[in-house]
């Protein structure tokens, strides 16, 4: 189950980013409450794996998942352009957040 909370709060790091970009500057109140919400639930879920796995571990995995997310979501949402480099490197940052999971022993 912590990973599946380390997880989550790496998907509440997206909704919180993309969120603070829909809300224009922190002038849109609906938006603004959802960044709010997701800041607080990506932190709880991630104290809550860190309980379990050490931070040397969830911290990394964590704030990888929230950056590839957010790249995807910008790509998807805002029609962000990424060049063929930076897409080489984003697969090298997924590839090193599997591998963590795979050589954590957790």
């Amino acid at each position: 189950m912590t990973w599946v909370y380390l997880i989550v709060a790496g998907i509440f790091e997206v909704v919180w980013a993309t969120s603070m970009k829909l809300s224009n500057g922190f002038v849109n109140i609906f938006w603004d409450m959802i960044t709010l919400l997701g800041m607080f639930l990506s932190f709880y879920f991630l104290v809550i794996a860190t309980k379990h796995l050490p931070i040397s571990i969830a911290y990394p995995v964590w704030t990888g998942i929230g950056a590839a997310g957010s790249i995807a979501a910008g790509v998807f949402l805002f029609r962000d352009q990424i060049s063929g480099i930076t897409w080489l490197f984003i697969v090298l940052l997924l590839v090193g957040i599997v591998g963590i999971k795979i050589t954590s022993g957790h």
